[in-house]
Order: C-alpha cells, then sequence, then structure tokens
C-alpha cells in the first residue's frame, strides 16, 4: 500500500493525480469523503469493480455508491430528471445520494443488476478533487470487510485493508451518519436509506406532501 499524506482543505493537484493514475490502472484507492472513507475504483471497468468487491469480502447484487465532481460528471453514470436537478442544486455538495437511471457504460455489478446507479457530490475537497483529477466519477463504497464497521481513520484502513493499493490519508473523516439516499429515478422520490439528510427536508423541496 503507497500512503499518500493530503491536506483535508487544499488537496495537491499532484497527489491527486497520483491517484487518479492508479484509478486509471485498475487498481483500488482509499480516500476520504465527507462521512467515511471510502474505496475509488473506475466504475467502467468490470475488473476494478470486482476487484473491490473481493476486498470488501461481499456477495454480488448489492449496488456500489459512486461520488463524482460535480453535475457534469454525473451524466456520465445516470440520466438526471428535473427532480433529480432540483435536489441536486438544493443538496450537492452534500451528503445526500441520488440514484438515477445508469448510463449502459457503467458495470452492471455497479447497479446491482438494478439499472440504477447512486451518485452524489461530497462536500470534501480530497474526494472532489480525486474525481476532478480523474475526469469521470468513482466508486465511494465504505472502506471496510463485510460487516465491519465503516472507518473514519486512516489507520484503521490501513490496517484492515492490506489488499489496497493507494491511501489518501487526510486525516480523521468527519463521520457521523452515512449519506441519506433516495431513489429519483421515477416521478415520486422513494427513500431508500436513511441519514445525515432528513427525509422530511427532502421531500419537502421535491415538493412532495
Amino acid at each position: 500500500m503507497t500512503r499518500l499524506i493530503v491536506s483535508p482543505t487544499d488537496p495537491d493537484r499532484a497527489v491527486l493525480d497520483c491517484a487518479a493514475q492508479a484509478i486509471r490502472a485498475g487498481r483500488i484507492v482509499a480516500l476520504p469523503t465527507d462521512t467515511l472513507y471510502g474505496l475509488a475504483v473506475d466504475p467502467f471497468s468490470d475488473d476494478a469493480v470486482e476487484r473491490v468487491v473481493a476486498v470488501k469480502g461481499r456477495l454480488g447484487g448489492h449496488p456500489i455508491p459512486l461520488v463524482a465532481f460535480d453535475q457534469v460528471q454525473v451524466a456520465q453514470v445516470g440520466v438526471m430528471s428535473p427532480l433529480a436537478l432540483a435536489l441536486a442544486r438544493r443538496f450537492w455538495p452534500g451528503p445526500l445520494t441520488l440514484v438515477l437511471p445508469a448510463s449502459p457504460r457503467v458495470c452492471v455489478a455497479v447497479t446491482g443488476g438494478t439499472g440504477r446507479v447512486g451518485v452524489r457530490v461530497p462536500a470534501h475537497p480530497v474526494a472532489r478533487g480525486l474525481c476532478e483529477a480523474c475526469g469521470q466519477p468513482v466508486t465511494a463504497t465504505s472502506a471496510n470487510r463485510s460487516g465491519q464497521p465503516p472507518p473514519v481513520d486512516p489507520a484503521e484502513v490501513a490496517a484492515s485493508l492490506a489488499e489496497v493499493d493507494v491511501l489518501l490519508d487526510a486525516g480523521p473523516a468527519p463521520g457521523g451518519p452515512a449519506s441519506t439516499v433516495v431513489d429519483v429515478s421515477e416521478e415520486v422520490p422513494r427513500l431508500i436509506r436513511p441519514g445525515a439528510v432528513s427525509w422530511e427536508e427532502v421531500r419537502a423541496w421535491a415538493g412532495v406532501g
């Protein structure tokens, strides 16, 4: 594992470029987000996605969340409806994952065979900076073995996931609740997982009574 120290507020672009190069080569990068540490790989590479699933030790069929630099990047992986755009403008960058109809380019393992993809723009300069350096969204599944608690400390990642190729060490992640996951692939939003953003606020902004 290569451990790269990076500022959580002003990450060095050269460091991010090094991590992006690893992702383009099919490797796994552990990165901090505005909630927890996650595992980043190329969501368009079957081999890379299969590898991260194996590292986590979980069965297939579970969707893998993505993070992106901005809404332009999100369009590479999913279709943004007017409802999705409205929620994105209100809650991004931030801990709200929107489930969208997936682009056919996205690996089936990322969608869990659902035809949909969960993605968000995180409020963390390192996570967004890595996506910008890659020029595309990346996966952000939690950096832990299946069944273990997700880590906020990079030392936990280093100790438990030796298979990770690059660790972007920005110190402890903020922690707290995971992102709220809302399916906006249809006209009416549907809560998939409660989290940091309240469902009541999402419903109010979406105009759902």
